[in-house]
């Protein structure tokens, strides 16, 4: 996998690989709905299981057969990234749209899944572009985080076929809608607050440019994007109205920011010493019984 990072100056245009990601996300998606959903209205569509999904399959293929003769090495690598996640989003669209009942809530749910994993490069494409790398799309995130995924796919699907109608609750599934919606706003306003300051990964030397953002949505909450990551995971439970998951989800959720939270706060400490230790006493981490370390 190329993960080249970008070196741009700070400015405040998108990036050339946060435009190549942007217009092969949205051609995608436009191109495979307004090919697929008129026929699907109107019937034209085989009465077939799965037909429904062979064409947006087929305009997907083309679309990454045009992408792969026109770009190369770090461009090809964003451009099938995006373009595959902008095809996740006509798909879960379609879903909503013509699926059973018991499944359109599968569609919402891979619909802000794509949206997320897009909007993360999209938004250091824009605040941070020296840090953009394909790994910023977080496909990559960890084994244990596609591990959980696949989990909330197998229960969704076993509760689908031994238990239909207790997908059917859409008012309990329409807060998870909220939460999702609702973290990651919080997330991409943290991100684009921090600017700079903002990196997928927890650094451990200070740059020239790291600084202490205690300003905008910093002053409500110490880690605003871990929040906005955390409700939007529960969320997304909810959505699928997964039981089992949602009580996983929350605890293992809750334990890794707690223990992120933790180690982060002592690089913190050690950058801004006296400056980050006077944040900590009036500014809550954000997040549930979560203090972070301190001093005290």
């Amino acid at each position: 996998m190329n993960t080249s990072q970008r070196t741009a100056p700070m400015d405040n245009k998108l990036c050339h690989e946060g435009r190549l990601s942007l217009y092969c996300y949205l051609t995608t998606t436009i191109i495979v709905l307004i090919a697929t959903v008129p026929q699907i209205y109107y019937g034209t569509v085989p009465n077939v299981w799965g037909a429904a999904m062979w064409g947006p399959v087929l305009y997907y293929a083309l679309i990454n057969m045009v992408i792969r003769y026109l770009l190369r090495d770090n461009d090809y690598q964003i451009a099938i990234r995006s373009t595959f996640l902008g095809f996740m989003e006509a798909a879960s669209i379609l879903v909503i749209l013509f699926a059973s009942d018991d499944l359109k809530q599968f569609g919402v749910y891979a619909f802000f899944m794509a949206f997320f994993h897009y909007s993360e490069f999209l938004a250091i494409a824009w605040c941070n572009p020296n840090s953009l790398s394909t790994d910023s799309f977080i496909l990559n995130h960890s084994i244990h985080y596609a591990l959980a995924a696949i989990a909330s796919w197998i229960e969704f699907a076993l509760e689908v076929w031994l238990l239909p109608s207790f997908k059917s609750f859409y008012y309990i599934w329409l807060l998870g809608v909220v939460l999702c919606t609702t973290g990651e706003v919080i997330r991409k306003v943290a991100m684009i607050t921090a600017r700079n300051s903002f990196t997928h990964l927890v650094q451990h030397e200070k740059a020239d440019n790291h600084k202490l953002i205690t300003h905008g949505i910093y002053a409500y909450m110490r880690h605003p994007s871990y929040v906005g990551w955390f409700w939007w995971s529960v969320g997304t439970q909810i959505i699928l109205l997964n039981p089992v998951c949602i009580l996983i989800y929350t605890i293992v959720s809750w334990k890794f920011f707690h223990d992120r939270i933790f180690m982060e706060e002592i690089t913190l400490l050690n950058f801004f010493r006296s400056d980050y230790h006077k944040y900590q006493q009036t500014v809550p981490t954000g997040l549930p019984c979560i203090r972070g370390y301190t001093l005290d």
